[in-house]
């Protein structure tokens, strides 16, 4: 069994393991031992000091196997993007062109650069291990974030958004930042990756400000543009289950696909509940899976069968434990798949 708790710091040697498996284009788990370190000890420095206002906290979490206690996944979440290093994107727009002389009437899409200072929370850092994949493993690794804002909605902007990877080859060319980036940076895509999480500066320096006409663009940099990796769709389909949409915007270096949704209107978010733990058990038969969190700041999750009542819910021992809950504490809990007359 798996559960979730936060990033310590003796989960450094793991986690710089963990990132080198996960490739080129995420950006928010990068293979850098310096940078991981300061990421781990931020997500720490947040968790003590739980805020009641967004201002771009972070907090990582982690995936632990119960049996061997080795970190296998993670995933985290930003309170707010923005400020002094702006978040960019390309907004896709159309523009309308007419000639009654030609007859002609044309809407162009035109890709315009957004800086975003007073920007929304974001979920990002998310890389499973592939021998944990299946199971429901990968979907409780990234639903759980939700139920953690649940816990604590005041301390994150009232949108959420994700930015999912791009179209990127295994050797870890963009073909778009191939067709726009590239002329502009003069280095290849995995730099321009890794810098822009070491530090923004370079690209408010060197970006191109102007709109980019898309059908200037070579075919296959056009054919990109708003398409996620392969990877990335099942975790695109999950964050749709949970309301996430297009919201028109793509990531300035790989063209990759910006969701969002309002923090309230999240399924998660908006369907959790809270309740005391009334009895635990060494099996319950149900067939609904439910997540289920337990512990404010030290937060600790994990997925099972869960019965409601009015004296409160019953879980089991196997999950009891790895919560470090006991009868009486307050759990909060929501299903882990949408119910399909909540899915929208």
């Amino acid at each position: 069994m798996v559960f979730i708790r936060p990033v310590a710091l003796g989960d450094l040697d793991q986690l710089f393991e963990l990132a080198g498996r996960a490739g080129v284009g995420l950006t928010t788990l990068p293979k850098d031992r310096d940078l991981l370190r300061k990421r781990i000890l931020k997500s720490q420095r947040s968790l003590e000091n739980m805020a009641d206002r967004p201002g771009g906290e972070t907090y990582l979490l982690v995936m632990q196997d119960a049996e061997t206690n080795s970190v296998v996944g993670a995933s985290g979440i930003v309170s707010k993007v923005g400020g002094f290093e702006p978040f960019y994107a390309y907004r896709i727009m159309k523009e309308l062109y007419q000639s009654d002389v030609l007859k002609v009437r044309k809407e162009v899409p035109v890709l315009h650069l957004v800086r975003e200072h007073d920007g929304p929370a974001e979920i990002g850092s998310l890389f499973l291990s592939p021998d944990y994949r299946g199971k429901d493993n990968g979907r409780l690794l990234q639903l759980v974030r939700f139920l953690f804002v649940a816990e604590h909605r005041e301390a994150f902007e009232e949108m959420v958004v994700s930015e999912l990877r791009g179209i990127i080859d295994d050797s870890g060319k963009s073909l778009f930042w191939e067709a726009v980036g590239r002329h502009f940076f003069d280095i290849d895509f995995p730099k321009a990756d890794h810098l822009s999480v070491v530090n923004k500066r370079f690209i408010a320096d060197l970006m191109p400000r102007h709109p980019l006409y898309v059908p200037l663009l070579p075919a296959e940099a056009q054919a990109v543009i708003g398409r996620a990796h392969e990877s990335s769709k099942p975790a695109q389909k999950n964050l749709e289950a949970e309301g996430f949409r297009f919201n028109g915007m793509v990531d300035i270096f790989d063209a990759g696909p910006c969701v969002a949704c309002k923090r309230d209107e999240i399924r998660t978010v908006r369907d959790s509940r809270t309740a005391v733990i009334a009895e635990t058990v060494g099996k319950i038969d149900s067939p609904v899976t439910y997540m289920i969190g337990f512990g404010g700041k030290q937060f600790r999750a994990c997925m099972g069968p869960l019965e409601i009542s009015d004296a409160g819910v019953r879980i089991t021992s196997a999950c009891a434990e790895m919560l470090l809950a006991k009868i009486g504490d307050t759990v909060r809990f929501a299903t882990l798949r949408a119910e399909p007359t909540k899915a929208r």
